[in-house]
């Protein structure tokens, strides 16, 4: 069907014939939902005065009715659109969006500039206006302009020719075929939109988007996986590390301190059991370092089976303490004989001094004086004896100390590596174990979406020409009713 066919019901004047030779040209097309009515709608940005516009051209036009956007049916296409702009400025392009929605259902429309009682440059901005609005929209590029001032303050609105224009526009008699016309070109853009957006099938495209989602999103979670198990791993090395053998040199430091006070062996105590009693002590303190660094590593493995939601490794048996060995305080002999024959020697020189001293003060007490000497020489002979073996054990146990805390580091540092390295076997196994969970999910879910990909592609290939078909008579219809737009005697321009 062409515009020629439509000329004489047009030419007529015929809405409902209009209407039903329009919805023959496609199959299920039906004519818009909007009625025709007689009602005048006045629109416009916030602050426009449409309020007091309407209220204005209800009091100077009572035989028409005049309604806001929020008063106006859906059902209902208004006669006329009064579109109300202030001269403050020139329109916003939210402003040329709001005046192509309110006018794609009527042909006629005009633009009112109010509150020009308030702003002198007035019409340097409806010229603005026009030019802007004819640049958005060319239906609208001659559409009328009037300015008005509906509410000025302590007097009369001033309605200028927006009423006479109004009056001359809507006694029109081509005016109902018009917006009618209209009315279809926008139902049909719409329908034309909808086909299109049905063909091309949103859902697949939604579908294949959701299939490279859980791919991607599968992907990563292995990613992070390993990502994370790696790192804690890595840092429960370096800080189970640190944690031994900040143990250790606490302990050596401790060790340190009682040797330092220690008493030394005396002869009555020649077999060894102060020797043995600190040995038992030493060993002591190295079986709880060993036992605090390896209850240390369960808690921290725990620690990271829990953040990563897998199974903590099995406890497993108490860490053996290493034989330490003894001090070695008790073999020596010789050295003992060497010490007391220098002792003697210094204790010697010590009496003849102090014998000759004493004489010298006593002159008349040689055997005093001597006996005394002796003994001063016997005294000191002991006392630099003591103090020489004091001071050889005490070197002794330092060096064995250091000894012990050596392998006692060694010792920790070794649990700690093997500890760490079962508790990632373990923990490695359980991600593997996961990841292969993760991914049969995956599949089967991909499979899913697959299946029902490869469904909708034989719907929409058995609905393709059909649908085709539709857009194509759809087209048809829009270039017939955009033809009889043209070929109608338009309210604006009068041709």
């Amino acid at each position: 069907m062409t515009a020629e066919l439509l000329r004489p019901i047009l030419d007529a004047g015929d809405c409902e014939t209009l209407d039903a030779q329009l919805s023959s040209m496609a199959a299920g097309l039906a004519p818009p939902p909007s009625a025709a009515g007689g009602v005048v709608l006045v629109a416009g940005p916030w602050l426009a005065g449409v309020s007091t516009l309407v209220a204005s051209l209800r009091a100077r036009m009572p035989e028409r009715r005049f309604v806001e956007a929020r008063e106006l049916d859906p059902e209902i296409a208004p006669a006329a659109v009064l579109f109300a702009v202030s001269a403050v400025a020139p329109l916003a392009e939210s402003d040329r969006v709001l005046l192509e929605a309110v006018a794609r259902r009527t042909d006629l429309v005009v633009g009112v500039l109010t509150k020009i009682d308030v702003h002198r440059d007035w019409r340097a901005v409806l010229a603005a206006d026009a030019e802007l609005v004819g640049a958005h929209t060319a239906r609208l590029r001659d559409m009328p302009w009037v300015g008005v001032a509906a509410g000025p303050a302590g007097a009369q609105p001033e309605l200028g020719d927006l009423p006479a224009v109004l009056r001359r526009r809507l006694d029109e008699t081509t005016l109902d075929v018009r917006n009618r016309l209209r009315a279809w070109e926008t139902h049909l853009t719409e329908q034309i939109a909808a086909a299109t957006a049905a063909a091309s099938d949103h859902t697949a495209v939604v579908l294949h988007r959701r299939r490279d989602d859980l791919l991607g999103a599968a992907r990563l979670a292995r990613a992070e996986r390993g990502i994370a198990l790696r790192s804690r791993i890595q840092q429960a090395r370096v800080q189970l590390g640190f944690f031994a053998r900040n143990r250790c040199a606490s302990v050596r430091t401790e060790l340190s301190e009682d040797v330092a006070e220690w008493g030394g062996l005396w002869p009555s105590d020649r077999g060894g059991r102060r020797a043995e009693s600190f040995r038992a002590y030493v060993q002591g303190r190295a079986a709880d370092i060993v036992e605090e660094v390896d209850s240390g590593i369960g808690e921290h493995l725990r620690d990271i089976a829990t953040e990563l939601g897998l199974v903590a490794p099995p406890t497993p048996p108490p860490a053996a303490v290493p034989d330490l060995g003894a001090p070695g305080l008790t073999s020596r002999r010789l050295e003992t004989q060497l010490m007391l024959l220098l002792g003697a020697g210094f204790g010697l020189g010590v009496a003849l001094a102090a014998g000759r001293l004493l004489a010298g003060l006593a002159p008349g007490s040689a055997v005093v004086a001597a006996i005394g000497g002796a003994l001063l020489g016997v005294l000191f002979t002991v006392w630099v004896v003591g103090i020489r073996d004091l001071l050889r054990d005490r070197a002794l146990l330092d060096r064995w100390v250091g000894s012990v805390t050596t392998t006692l580091r060694d010792v920790t540092e070794e649990l700690v590596a093997t500890r760490v390295l079962a508790a990632e076997a373990g923990f490695t196994g359980q991600v593997a174990v996961a990841d292969e969970g993760l991914a049969a999910a995956t599949a089967h879910q991909v499979e899913s979406i697959d299946a029902e990909l490869r469904a909708r592609a034989l719907a929409a290939a058995r609905a393709q020409k059909s649908g085709e078909d539709r857009i194509r008579a759809l087209r048809a219809a829009l270039t017939a009713v955009r033809a009889a737009i043209n070929n109608q005697t338009n309210s604006i321009t009068g041709q």
